[in-house]
């Protein structure tokens, strides 16, 4: 009868893992589904304590790393917003000079208000790689 309160308590820590991020709930709940498995099987509380400590134990410092690691790695993959911007190729569809204040770059179909990186004069028609987003300036290089 003891399995109940050890599959109530896996149920529960699942939900905490749910709602939380950081995938420690979830060994715990692991720990938990098999000391169920252990007392469903007729194993003494003893027997449930030590196999909720070591199957936590172990998925704590086995399986938790990898999971983090293998979200971790996604999420630094995807770059959105203002990130995604930077390093895009574009081309000049406006004369970009700091002494007109005038610059414009296309970029995906978007137009830009742009300045060059040093100062220069970057000619329409010029390639640019895009290499910093201040607000909705962009500052640009040529290509070369």
């Amino acid at each position: 009868m003891e399995y109940y309160y050890w599959l109530i308590a896996a149920i529960v820590l699942v939900i905490v893992e749910i709602c939380t991020a950081g995938f420690g709930a979830l060994c715990f709940a692991l720990g938990a589904a098999f000391s169920a498995l252990v007392s469903g099987l007729g194993g003494s509380f003893t027997w449930q304590i030590l196999v909720f400590v070591v199957v936590s134990l172990l998925t704590f410092i086995f399986l938790r790393p990898v999971v983090v690691r293998f979200l971790d790695k996604k999420s630094k993959d995807v770059k959105t917003n203002a990130e995604a911007i930077i390093g895009r190729k574009g081309i000049v569809s406006e004369r970009i000079d700091a002494s007109q204040h005038t610059g414009r770059v296309a970029i995906d179909g978007d137009d830009w208000k742009a300045v060059s990186e040093d100062g220069s004069v970057i000619d329409k028609g010029t390639d640019v790689e895009i290499i910093k987003l201040d607000s909705i300036i962009v500052t640009v290089k040529p290509c070369h």
